[in-house]
């Protein structure tokens, strides 16, 4: 389909609401309503049944570049977001080299300004190299044209209670916010995946819940303590929940994500060993599954980050030991949010614009994202069939690596368009 400067989406249920109608042009909504007219030369898209939402936004990227180009680049990585329904993505610290000057996040900023495919925001290390020892440039990084405003050396854990104080107290001075990868490291030295009854049968090297949750438990006190933003990526366990509820309760400027893969699957599934299922934190248990559902429909945990992780294929087709940990989740963290949380009642539509678009932006401080669709606001918009079931097929994505968990699993929903400030990337579901 050519598309022109100004497009009408005829029929579309604005967060699963009575269908309307929706013009765009010059990068904005400028009406909504029914019965809308076309403007002379406007694309037309018939939208009837179709859910628009705004534009998602992931707090929780792994690009890879710069270091890692066989698993992922900033085009190859935005492409993938695109097709997931992304119109911004925070993109993570560790590279190679790491994200921890201003000018690596500048590097990894104008290659996404170039990709086009969607807005890359970097995240900033919080320390030089990942290694927890000294603070970064936080101040240049956030001086920079970059404007970096979420640090974290995730894949690691900000563990010395003095460095991470001393970064909460930094970010205060630019409305940052650090965000920490809770993994206590004595306690998690040769883990395999989550301890319990299956690593046991199984006789892999446990990963215990306490390793996430005491190192959560201590940066909630510290945020408090210095009155700063901390943010909990990828939350594993109901008793990290009951933590950060807690933390909330008090009024501390907390906030946590969870992974879709953490919404949908087990630890069960390692008995399989299939490295696929290999990943930081480790699946967890059923109940820690229903119990991390419950939190983000009743908003204790604040939104859903996909925690994308391209490996190129070596790396994960080897024996479980041996095997990287991660899996890709752009292209179906919205098809995994409507089969756990929307096809279950737990969230309706207007809640996941919420989880998935509006409540990363603010996280990240974001402007021009996560923002209502209604006239004068940027078109950034993804329109999505509910109705669709298919079979996720790996060898279709966008993203360079295929390491999902889902190859062959039926889950429904499919993103029909994706638009970046009024400009189409995605149409009929395919890569414009």
């Amino acid at each position: 389909m050519t598309m022109s400067d100004t497009t009408l989406i005829r029929g579309a249920r604005i967060l699963g609401g009575p269908a309307q109608d929706v013009t765009i042009d010059g990068g904005t909504v400028t009406a909504v309503g029914g019965g809308l007219e076309a403007p002379r030369g406007a694309t037309v898209i018939e939208a009837a049944g179709h859910v628009l939402l705004p534009g998602l936004v992931d707090l929780h990227t792994h690009l890879r570049e710069p270091g890692r180009e066989d698993s992922e680049t900033v085009l190859t990585g935005t492409r993938a977001a695109a097709a997931g329904g992304y119109t911004a993505v925070h993109a993570m610290a560790n590279t190679f080299p790491v994200a921890d000057t201003a000018g690596v996040v500048e590097q990894v900023w104008r290659l996404g300004k170039e990709s086009g495919y969607c807005d890359v925001q970097p995240v900033g290390a919080v320390t030089v190299g990942l290694e927890g020892k000294q603070l970064a440039e936080l101040g240049a990084m956030a001086d920079s044209a970059a404007q970096v405003r979420v640090f974290s050396d995730d894949g690691k854990c900000v563990d010395d209670a003095v460095i991470m104080r001393r970064a909460l107290e930094y970010v205060k001075a630019f409305d940052g916010v650090v965000a920490q990868h809770a993994q206590e490291p004595r306690l998690t030295e040769g883990a395999q995946m989550n301890e319990g009854a299956v690593s046991g049968e199984l006789g892999l090297t446990g990963w215990p819940a306490v390793a996430e949750e005491s190192i959560i438990a201590r940066d909630v006190l510290l945020a408090a303590h210095v009155g700063s933003r901390v943010h909990i990526c990828h939350l594993s366990t109901a008793g990290s929940v009951e933590i950060v509820r807690w933390a909330k309760s008090k009024g501390w400027a907390v906030t946590a994500e969870v992974t879709p893969h953490h919404l949908l699957l087990t630890d069960e599934l390692v008995r399989s060993y299939d490295p696929v299922y290999k990943v930081n934190p480790p699946l967890r248990t059923e109940a820690d599954v229903l119990a991390l559902r419950e939190a983000l429909a009743d908003g204790t945990i604040d939104c859903v980050a996909t925690d994308h992780a391209p490996h190129p294929h070596e790396d994960k087709d080897c024996e479980w030991a041996a095997a990287a940990m991660g899996m890709v989740g752009l292209e179906t963290a919205l098809s995994v949010v409507q089969h756990t949380m929307v096809d279950t009642g737990l969230l309706d539509w207007t809640g996941v614009a919420d989880r998935m678009s509006a409540r990363p932006a603010a996280i990240g401080r974001l402007a021009g994202h996560g923002r209502p669709v209604a006239p004068g606001e940027p078109a950034n918009l993804v329109l999505l069939d509910p109705a669709y079931r298919g079979t996720v097929n790996p060898a279709g994505f966008a993203s360079r690596s295929r390491n999902t968990p889902y190859a062959g699993r039926e889950l429904p929903g499919r993103v029909v368009a994706t638009f970046l400030r009024g400009r189409a990337t995605v149409m009929d579901g395919k890569l414009v």
